[in-house]
């Protein structure tokens, strides 16, 4: 990293992964360590971790557990 904070990617990795000067990259700081991360790569996890979760069923489910505990008291 330099002086003001800039990383230097090097020319291999970014021709493999297709980044041009002013492309977006994202910095996740996980329990192992900094991620460095393009926006389609940080897509891809978010689906990946989401897979078979159904937001809309979970929350139905929490609402319906707070009915019951309003009901029952």
């Amino acid at each position: 990293m330099g002086d003001r904070g800039r990383l230097v990617v090097p020319a291999e990795l970014r021709e493999r992964l297709g980044l041009e000067a002013g492309s977006h990259l994202l910095l996740l700081d996980t329990s192992q360590g900094v991620v460095l991360a393009t926006r389609q790569q940080v897509k891809a996890l978010v689906r990946r971790d989401l897979q078979g979760t159904s937001l809309v069923e979970d929350l139905l489910a929490d609402r319906r557990r707070a009915s019951d505990k309003e009901d029952s008291i």
